[in-house]
Formats: C-alpha cells, sequence, structure tokens
C-alpha cells in the first residue's frame, strides 16, 4: 500500500461504490422503499378509497406486556441507526472525514444548527399539517395513525426516542450519505438531490400519493439546504421536531379533535 493509499484509503472503483451504496440502503431506507410500495399496491387494490385505511407507525410490539414490548421499542431503536455506522464507515474508507461531510465550517454541533432546525420545522410542519389535510379529504392519502402504543409511564419517551432515531437514521443516510456518494459517482448536484428526494418520497408510499408528494418536496428542500450548509444537524433537529410533534401530538389530540383523523 503507497503512503497516498494509507492515508486516504484505498481507491475504491465504480462498481464498488454502487455496492456499497446499495448495502446501506438495502439494509435501511431502501428496504422500506420497497415494502412502502407493496403497501400502497396493497392499499389501492383494497375495497373503498385510500382515505378509508390507515397506515399505523409506532405500533406496540408486545400487547398486553408492557415491559417486553418496552425493551423491543428499544432494541428496534437501537438497531435502527446502525446503517448510519455502517454509512459512516464507508466514507471514510473511501477517504472522506467526517466532520468535514456531516459538521463542514465548524464543531459537530453548534446553536445556530439548532436554530435553523427549529426554523425548519415550524415552516415544514404547518405547511405539511395543511398539505396532509388536503389529501386526505382528496382521498390520495391514508388515515396516517402516528402511534398506537399502550398508555404507560414510557409512552411519551419511547416516541421521543423513535423520533430521533427516524431523524437520525434518514438525515444521516439520505444527505450524508446518498446525496454526497451519488456526486461521488458523478452525478451533477441538481441531479443528486431530486434522486434522493425522491428516495425520502419513496419510503414514505405506505401513506400514499400524498406522503410521497410531501417528502419529495421536504426532500428537495433538505437537499438544496444541505449542499449550501455541508451539516447534517439541522435537519436532524428538524426531522425530530416534526416526528415528535407527530407522533406525541397524535397521542394527545387523537379523538379529542375533529379535525385530526383517525380511525
Amino acid at each position: 500500500m503507497t503512503a497516498s493509499e494509507h492515508r486516504h484509503g484505498p481507491e475504491l472503483t465504480r462498481a464498488m461504490l454502487w455496492v456499497e451504496l446499495w448495502l446501506v440502503l438495502l439494509l435501511s431506507l431502501g428496504r422500506s422503499a420497497v415494502y412502502s410500495i407493496v403497501d400502497l399496491v396493497a392499499a389501492l387494490t383494497a375495497p373503498g378509497s385510500l382515505s378509508e385505511q390507515a397506515a399505523t407507525m409506532n405500533s406496540s410490539l408486545a400487547p398486553d406486556r408492557p415491559w417486553l414490548d418496552l425493551t423491543y421499542q428499544l432494541l428496534r431503536i437501537a438497531f435502527g441507526v446502525v446503517p448510519v455506522a455502517l454509512a459512516g464507515y464507508f466514507l471514510v474508507r473511501d477517504g472522506s472525514r467526517l466532520r468535514e461531510v456531516w459538521a463542514r465550517g465548524g464543531g459537530w454541533a453548534r446553536w445556530s444548527d439548532l436554530g435553523w432546525g427549529a426554523l425548519l420545522a415550524a415552516g415544514v410542519g404547518s405547511v405539511g399539517v395543511v398539505f396532509y389535510l388536503a389529501t386526505y379529504a382528496l382521498g390520495t392519502n391514508l388515515t396516517v395513525v402516528a402511534q398506537d402504543l399502550p398508555s404507560q409511564w414510557w409512552q411519551v419517551p419511547v416516541l421521543v426516542l423513535a423520533s430521533l432515531e427516524a431523524a437520525v437514521l434518514e438525515e444521516f443516510v439520505v444527505l450524508g450519505f446518498v446525496q454526497l456518494r451519488l456526486q461521488r459517482l458523478g452525478f451533477g448536484v441538481p441531479t443528486s438531490i431530486a434522486l434522493q428526494a425522491l428516495l425520502r418520497g419513496s419510503y414514505h408510499l405506505y401513506q400514499g400519493l400524498g406522503g410521497f408528494v410531501g417528502n419529495v418536496a421536504m426532500g428537495l428542500l433538505f437537499g438544496w439546504l444541505f449542499h449550501r450548509w455541508g451539516r447534517v444537524l439541522p435537519f436532524v433537529v428538524a426531522h425530530t421536531l416534526l416526528d415528535v410533534g407527530a407522533f406525541v401530538g397524535y397521542a394527545a389530540l387523537a379523538g379529542r379533535v375533529d379535525w385530526l383523523p383517525t380511525v
């Protein structure tokens, strides 16, 4: 091995880069996209409109056995972020410095990351609620049951952890790996942003066409901003806040307000 290879990692062929990209996807969000497509086909071919059917998130994994349920939930959350470590390993193996590609221009965490993340969550969340209600009314989206956990003391903490897990997985893999790896493979910036946005929409197809379109739009915004900022944390913050609002908000409001669709 030459001194250059030792410093920057071995030269990877284009085929190896593609293999690493597909490995990460098939172990994480690409697998979810395949299941989402099948779920959407099942919903479209079932009797009734999409809005008459439900897409349930954060379901109980051991009904009537709360401690076992909690154990399963925590294990699911912990193992769910492992693909991020794999993506980081492949980037380092390719010669990248994670701090330069995931936290450009400063430390791993800055107060501005929290501020921009909160602003993004407020803007995307307000538009997202209106868009979901509109697509539900049009019959192009399923009724999204954001949580179906038992009313135990750990319900809200688990929902917060699940929000953080989803945010870390999606933003570090989609923005911090897929978008960067597509550019490494020779795709232009606009194409890379568009492809990662389509990926983001594809694994939300289980919610219906509205979920797909809404997440593609969010992916385009996040991808463009990530290209400008070069920092993943603002999007992790935004995504976490969005999911906490959806999961915990649904737990608090479902059945108590008439504007929120329920089953």
